[in-house]
C-alpha cells in the first residue's frame, strides 16, 4: 500500500470533531491515510478550515463552498443566494490556500426542496461557485441526491471539467456520461452495507474512482459517527466488487486524487 489512502471528501471541520480531532487524525494516519480532503457546508466554516489546515499542514487539504442544503433551528432548507453572500467575500482571498471548491452542487430530496423556484435558486448557487472553481482554475467536489443526472448534464453544460461527484447514487448511465468527460466518483464506507452501488461501481473504470469517508456521516455502522480511517472499508469493497486487490484500488485511487486535486501533491511535499 505504497503512499496510503487519500479520503477525497470528508468533513473534519465538523461539530462532530471538535473535541478529539488530534486523536482522530493520528488513527487516520496510522490507519494508512496519506491525506484528507476536507469541504465545507457553509462560509461559517472557513475560520476553522483554514485553522486545522495551518495545524496539519500537510495533511488536511482545505475545499470551500456552500452546500445546496443548509441547516435551519428546525431542521433543513434549500440553499439561497444569500447563503453565498458571505462565501463569496472570501473566495479571491483564500485561494492560494485550497485544493478545491465544495462541497457545492445540487439537492432535489423533495421534503427539503418541493418548489421548482427552490430548485432554480440551487442551480443559480452552484452556478455562481462553479464560475469561482473556473476563475480560479480548481477542481469542484460536488454533491447530487435526487438529482444524479441533473447534475452531470448540468456540469457538462457549464463546461466543469475537473469534477468529483461525491457519494453517487446515480444510474450507471448517468455516471458513464461523466466518465465520457473525465469526471471522478467516490464512494464512502457505507455502500459496504448493501449492494446498491455493486452495478455502478463495476461500470465506472477505476481509473475513473476515489476513496472518500463523507466523515463524520455515511460510515460502516448507521447512527455512529464515522471516521477517516474507516476509509479501508471502502476500498476493500471496491476491490472485491472489481475482483482486484485492495492494494491495488488504494494506489489507483490515490493516484487519481492526486490528479483531480494536483495543489494537494504540492502541499503534501512543501
Amino acid at each position: 500500500m505504497a503512499g496510503g489512502y487519500v479520503d477525497c471528501h470528508c468533513h473534519m471541520t465538523a461539530e462532530e470533531f471538535s473535541q478529539d480531532i488530534a486523536d482522530i487524525l493520528e488513527r487516520s494516519r496510522k490507519g494508512g491515510v496519506q491525506a484528507l480532503v476536507s469541504v465545507t457546508e457553509h462560509a461559517g466554516e472557513l475560520e476553522s478550515l483554514l485553522h486545522l489546515s495551518e495545524r496539519y499542514p500537510h495533511y488536511i487539504m482545505p475545499c470551500f463552498g456552500v452546500h445546496p442544503i443548509q441547516s435551519k433551528a428546525d431542521g433543513y432548507r434549500s440553499v439561497t443566494l444569500q447563503d453565498l453572500e458571505a462565501a463569496l467575500q472570501q473566495f479571491e482571498k483564500i485561494k492560494d490556500h485550497l485544493v478545491g471548491i465544495g462541497e457545492i452542487g445540487l439537492d432535489f430530496t423533495p421534503w427539503f426542496t418541493p418548489t421548482a423556484k427552490e430548485r432554480e435558486e440551487q442551480l443559480k448557487v452552484f452556478q455562481v461557485q462553479l464560475d469561482v472553481a473556473k476563475q480560479m482554475d480548481l477542481p469542484v467536489n460536488v454533491h447530487s441526491r435526487s438529482a444524479g443526472r441533473q447534475t452531470i448534464a448540468f456540469l457538462k453544460e457549464q463546461g466543469a471539467d475537473k469534477v468529483l461527484l461525491h457519494n453517487f447514487a446515480g444510474r450507471p448511465s448517468a455516471a458513464l456520461e461523466g466518465v465520457q468527460v473525465g469526471y471522478f466518483f467516490s464512494f464512502p464506507p457505507a455502500v459496504a452495507n448493501n449492494d446498491q452501488r455493486e452495478k455502478l461501481i463495476r461500470q465506472i473504470p477505476l481509473e475513473n474512482i476515489c476513496l472518500e469517508t463523507d466523515s463524520p456521516a455515511l460510515g460502516p455502522i448507521r447512527q455512529e459517527r464515522n471516521i477517516p480511517s474507516n476509509i479501508f472499508i471502502s476500498c476493500e469493497y471496491i476491490a472485491r466488487v472489481k475482483g482486484l486487490s485492495p492494494d491495488k484500488v488504494c494506489e489507483v485511487t490515490a493516484h487519481n486524487a492526486f490528479r483531480l486535486f494536483p495543489k494537494m501533491r504540492h502541499k503534501l511535499n512543501e
